[in-house]
């Protein structure tokens, strides 16, 4: 069973000219890192030039479909029913982006089937990082 899913989506920027083309985009998520979700966009899909890549928790993007969420660089919020409005805030500037609520909830099913909500903590080794944090103390 793979312990990764990564799924491309169609997002929207939502900017000041008309009809901006949709820009792809890869949200990931990692059976080792239970809590957050990654959405990465390419290249060319960003003004500097170079891939960049927003990790939040899977927790915001399932609360934020429901309703408006997130008070820090990423924030979530529905939009109509079939999509969802995701506000990625940087000293640059924010980006808004639409996203079809489908292509979010089948991501969310992969995911809470790979790690259902509320069992994360079950796939975090806790030994293990506290051995790493404490190698080299003594």
């Amino acid at each position: 069973m793979s312990t990764v899913i990564e799924q491309p989506v169609e997002a929207r920027l939502v900017a000041a000219a008309p009809r901006m083309p949709s820009i792809p985009a890869t949200l990931h998520y990692d059976r080792g890192d239970p809590f957050a979700v990654r959405m990465t966009f390419p290249a060319p899909a960003t003004l500097e030039g170079v891939e960049v890549c927003w990790t939040f928790s899977r927790e915001l993007l399932i609360s934020g479909m429901r309703e408006p969420d997130g008070h820090g660089d990423v924030r979530v919020r529905p939009y109509g029913y079939d999509r969802t409005v995701l506000e990625f805030h940087a000293p640059e500037g924010t980006a808004v982006i639409h996203v079809r609520s489908g292509e979010l909830r089948r991501f969310l099913q992969a995911t809470g089937e790979l790690v259902p909500v509320g069992l994360e903590h079950l796939q975090l080794d806790l030994d293990h990082g506290l051995a790493e944090l404490m190698r080299g103390t003594r």
